[in-house]
């Protein structure tokens, strides 16, 4: 399964499953989205990655069988 990203589109928000061409959907904010998003990879098992509107990556997200849980306390 492939990692869900939130990227910026238009003013808007897309998940996007990566490799894909298409989106999956495109929202109005970031939350959305990522809410979207974290559905997805729970279900799938899989990492969310949030991009920034510079299209950097800003944060991660693993909802599956990490080898390397994380350290960070954030959630």
């Amino acid at each position: 399964m492939a990692e869900q990203h939130v990227v910026p589109h238009n003013n808007q928000w897309q998940v996007k499953t990566a490799g894909a061409e298409k989106a999956t959907k495109t929202l109005n904010t970031q939350k959305e989205a990522t809410n979207y998003a974290r559905k997805i990879a729970i279900n799938q098992q899989t990492e969310v990655v949030i991009h920034g509107r510079n299209g950097r990556i800003r944060d991660k997200d693993s909802y599956g069988n990490d080898p390397c849980p994380a350290k960070d306390t954030k959630f």
